[in-house]
């Protein structure tokens, strides 16, 4: 498994795992506060939040735009860095990537993609060159490697 992809998985993970823990305490805020008298088992409890991380994890996946994430390596911490969005243009190395949704835009970036990085355009091994404005793409970046993935969207 690629240095990069074992990251981006923990990145996801890990990210899924707070917001999963943030829902998870703001519920347990609320039930303290309530004057409820159900008595609930703690198993019952913990199953129902476990049932809840996948799917936590698979929305905060769908949805991230941005991010810069610390991962542990066996060396010390890494920084990972992705952004999703849309292509504007691509000029030589310059990749500008419109970030948000198909209604929204968060920001609009310009990322230098090194020569080495690995490019996937949909589904097939290709160069930065060939990727075309309104395509959907998505960027990681590690410390050793680059990874560019982009897909004309349906129509």
């Amino acid at each position: 498994m690629t240095f990069l992809r074992r990251h981006f998985k923990l990145v996801t993970i890990g990210a899924a795992c707070a917001v999963a823990g943030a829902g998870a305490s703001a519920i347990a805020t609320a039930g303290a506060a309530g004057t409820s008298t159900t008595a609930t088992s703690s198993t019952g409890t913990a199953s129902a939040h476990a049932a809840a991380a996948p799917r936590a994890r698979r929305l905060l996946a769908r949805r991230a735009v941005q991010g810069d994430l610390v991962v542990a390596t066996r060396n010390g911490f890494a920084t990972v860095t992705f952004s999703r969005g849309f292509v504007q243009s691509v000029n030589g190395q310059q990749l500008t990537i419109r970030e948000g949704t198909k209604a929204a835009t968060y920001k609009t970036v310009t990322l230098t993609i090194p020569s080495s990085a690995k490019v996937r355009d949909n589904g097939q091994s290709g160069s930065l060159s060939q990727l075309t404005q309104g395509q959907r793409v998505g960027v990681v970046q590690g410390p050793k490697r680059t990874l560019v993935v982009a897909r004309t969207p349906k129509s």
